[in-house]
């Protein structure tokens, strides 16, 4: 049984240059207005929610789950830290994770770094924001809106990064337009679904637990470390679990390989913790819930210190 996790992200080749280039561009003026909106925005009170939320999130991409036809999905998490996060917070907490995931894991290319970010950490953010925002203002804040825009967000976060991946592809000359975007478009449609069950899963959890975290506006209970006692623990739990993902290909990859491209990905010019195995470690299970957990620690630490250093400048 093949227990290491395959790398889900954009790798280096897939992107021609120019486009890479500018996205690295979009991303970093995009993150750094971030920075500047989160030194004026952030409650201290969820600087450790941050830290949290990126252990899980990273922790939660591990696992890939089959979707159909011997591909798989995974968590991409932007929905759920914006729910809670709200979205300047959390395009940090995704690019705090993407670029961990990158620089550690070898997941993702280095050239291609800001297109991963641009995905995930701002286009995932910015439609599950625009999404889940609808869906309140139709519900009137009632507790349907919170579980239907959940969904919604999610939903609408995978599937419009995916249709953004597609794009990119063909703009890079990778694969011709009218194949890459439908391509993306429907397998990513199926792993949404997932994506969507996953967010109201967990958006259940914190509903029950600390239903203040959920509402707009709403200023957040002192105290509860227990919570995030709890899902630092989900989080490790998670990492544990994650020999138990798909050994079937992400989307992507599978595109990939069905469009003739994959032989196109350039390898890591070094690693470290390469495909999310420990080395030395010559147990694979073992290998890879070693890697889990150090990146969990690592994705913690940094979204923490990141927080941190926010609310001290706020406070200065």
């Amino acid at each position: 049984m093949l227990y290491s996790v395959e790398p889900m992200h954009i790798p280096d080749g897939f992107l021609s240059v120019p486009v890479a280039a500018v996205l690295w561009i979009v991303s970093i003026i995009v993150v750094g207005y971030a920075l500047m909106r989160v030194n004026k925005d952030l409650d201290e009170r969820k600087v450790p929610l941050m830290g949290v939320l990126a252990a899980a999130i990273f922790a939660g991409q591990m696992l890939n789950f089959t979707v159909i036809g011997g591909t798989s999905g995974h968590l991409m998490g932007a929905a759920i830290a914006t729910i809670l996060l709200g979205p300047w917070a959390a395009v940090l907490v995704m690019t705090t994770v993407v670029s961990v995931q990158a620089l550690i894991f070898q997941d993702g290319g280095l050239l291609v770094l800001g297109a991963n970010i641009f995905n995930m950490a701002i286009v995932g953010v910015a439609v599950s924001y625009m999404v889940y925002t609808t869906f309140q203002k139709l519900s009137g804040g009632k507790k349907w809106g919170v579980f239907a825009g959940g969904f919604a967000a999610a939903w609408f976060s995978i599937e419009v990064a995916a249709l953004g991946v597609g794009l990119q592809l063909a703009l890079s000359g990778t694969s011709p337009a009218n194949i890459a975007i439908p391509t993306m478009a429907g397998i990513h449609a199926l792993i949404g679904i997932g994506e969507g069950l996953i967010t109201v899963g967990t958006l259940a959890v914190i509903y029950a637990a600390r239903p203040d975290l959920l509402r707009a506006g709403a200023e957040p209970s002192p105290g509860g470390v227990l919570l995030w006692v709890a899902g630092l623990a989900i989080a490790a739990a998670l990492a544990i679990i994650s020999p138990l993902a798909s050994a079937h290909p992400d989307g992507l990859e599978w595109i990939a390989e069905q469009q003739g491209f994959l032989t196109t990905a350039k390898e890591p010019i070094y690693n470290i913790i390469p495909d999310y195995v420990f080395p030395g470690v010559t147990n694979e299970a073992l290998a890879t819930i070693l890697a889990g957990i150090t990146g969990t620690l690592i994705v913690f630490a940094v979204a923490l210190i990141v927080a941190y250093t926010r609310r001290s400048r706020q406070t200065a």
